[in-house]
């Protein structure tokens, strides 16, 4: 049985070894991305991936899903879970890559591809050192974060955290504002619930030269929009993170021609469930009370998402020690809130959850884009690091 350092020191020689093959698995990945809930292809590569490696797995959990597991020795004595999200995003790649995404229209611009081609990575060395540890180590490869309902929400209703039961679950995001080598953590509450707002208001239209013949839903859009940011700065605590956006106002008016009805579409985010079931009364009843007033009427859909996501503390402190041990305590860094939505946080509200960020950007080469945008891609020397700690933190969990 090898010591523990020198159990460390053959996982990182193996993450550096396998380096090429996480990045041809990243590549192929990036270059066929699928849209949430149609990750077909992408789940038959893993399952091709898997087989290539001996692991075995159970597919078609969430339509295309797949739950690997690799047992170590002494299988039984405690089971661990590692999550990694495969779908992509409606965003027309502009990188002059080789790698680039033949779908057109399609791009993997929030590195799912890298989160599935680490866990692969992971998994490969997993399955090389199974003989020196303990326990067993569960692959949860999800489709659909990026839309609601959320892939991880279908998985754990369909059984991925069972037979057996994982005692708890690692996930990891690529973070452009943190240059490659470094990883990044926040224990408690992390992330946000993920509301989406619709709103339709229907007056009474008619030409712009007569306004007083209309019910301008124009002009009343634009006083609930403005009105409503008064639940944010009056009545939710300033203690208490929250964020309510509008992204999209739509009339199909124009110039002279003033609408039957305005369509507003935005996003709710908040830390507390108590507070955000009060805001979604407050959202209706004021939209609803203003459009009134002003001779409309206001719906309101609230299409409830992701709730918050919460480290657990234990877990996270746990990890982060091990992320100093493995990477120097140079090299980890303490994270702040962030108000963007992840479903990984059904999964925190299932089990002890620890979802942490791994840097990606290298400004020597031009590599700082944001996620979600066309333009954004990874320092791929950042999967060494993605592949080898994840899978070094996962045996180090087993209980």
């Amino acid at each position: 049985m090898k010591t523990n350092q020198a159990l460390k020191e053959q996982f990182r020689e193996l993450a550096r070894n396998n380096l090429a093959r996480t990045v041809r698995w990243r590549r192929h990945l990036h270059q066929n991305p699928e849209l949430s809930f149609h990750e077909e292809k992408t789940s038959q590569f893993i399952r091709e991936a898997l087989t290539e490696l001996g692991i075995p797995y159970r597919d078609k959990v969430a339509n295309h899903g797949i739950v690997g597991l690799i047992e170590g020795k002494n299988p039984s004595k405690g089971i661990f879970a590692l999550r990694a999200d495969m779908d992509a995003l409606p965003i027309n790649e502009e990188n002059d890559v080789p790698y680039r995404s033949l779908n057109e229209g399609v791009m993997h611009a929030c590195g799912h591809d890298a989160h599935t081609a680490s866990l692969l990575g992971a998994a490969n060395i997993l399955r090389e050192t199974k003989e020196h540890w303990e326990g067993t180590v569960k692959l949860v490869f999800q489709p659909a974060e990026e839309k609601m309902p959320g892939g991880a929400k279908q998985m754990i209703e369909e059984g991925a955290l069972k037979n057996p039961d994982a005692s708890g679950i690692l996930g990891q995001h690529v973070f452009p504002q943190l240059p490659a080598g470094k990883l990044g953590f926040k224990s408690g509450m992390y992330m946000a619930s993920c509301d989406e707002i619709y709103l339709t208001v229907r007056g009474q239209g008619g030409h712009g030269a007569v306004p007083e013949l209309t019910i301008d839903p124009v002009l009343i859009s634009s006083h609930i929009v403005v009105a409503l940011q008064q639940i944010i700065s009056r009545r939710a605590s300033p203690k208490q993170p929250t964020v309510l956006s509008f992204g999209k106002i739509e009339g199909n008016g124009a110039t002279n021609v003033i609408p039957d009805s305005v369509r507003i579409e935005g996003t709710f985010r908040a830390f507390n469930e108590d507070w955000r079931t009060k805001a979604h009364h407050l959202i209706r009843e004021m939209a609803s009370g203003i459009a009134a007033s002003m001779g409309a009427e206001c719906e309101v859909n609230i299409v409830k998402g992701y709730p918050f996501l919460k480290n657990n503390p234990d877990l996270t402190d746990k990890v982060k020690a091990m992320a100093v041990e493995y990477l120097g305590e140079e090299n980890v860094v303490d994270l702040d809130i962030w108000m963007a939505g992840e479903d990984f946080a059904y999964y925190s509200h299932e089990i002890p959850g620890c979802f942490y960020r791994f840097g990606v950007a290298n400004e020597s080469k031009g590599i700082t884009s944001s996620v979600h945008t066309p333009t954004f891609d990874i320092d791929e020397d950042s999967l060494e690091i993605s592949s080898g700690f994840i899978a070094w933190a996962a045996i180090n969990c087993i209980s």
